[in-house]
């Protein structure tokens, strides 16, 4: 579907600059604004679906409470405070 707006001048060189950068249209550019407006303001929430459990199974990382734990090992305890 073909849709006619109206963008500022200065948008439209900002969008050209950007599109040339990545070597690509100003429509295609374009399409990938309103794609990215739409999924932030969206209020799907299937990429946490997507994303759960990813990381599970992962050997390489250890463990993350200790992780944490190890990080805040030269914190002052909040009892001390």
């Amino acid at each position: 579907m073909r849709i006619l707006t109206d963008i500022p001048d200065d948008d439209i060189e900002q969008l050209d600059a950007l599109a040339s950068k990545k070597k690509s249209s100003r429509a295609a550019a374009i399409r990938e604004a309103v794609k990215l407006y739409l999924v932030q303001n969206s209020d799907n929430r299937d990429w946490i679906e997507r994303g759960y459990g990813y990381w599970a199974g992962r050997v390489d990382v250890g463990d993350p409470v200790e992780y944490q734990r190890a990080m805040r090992e030269d914190r002052t305890p909040y009892e001390e405070l």
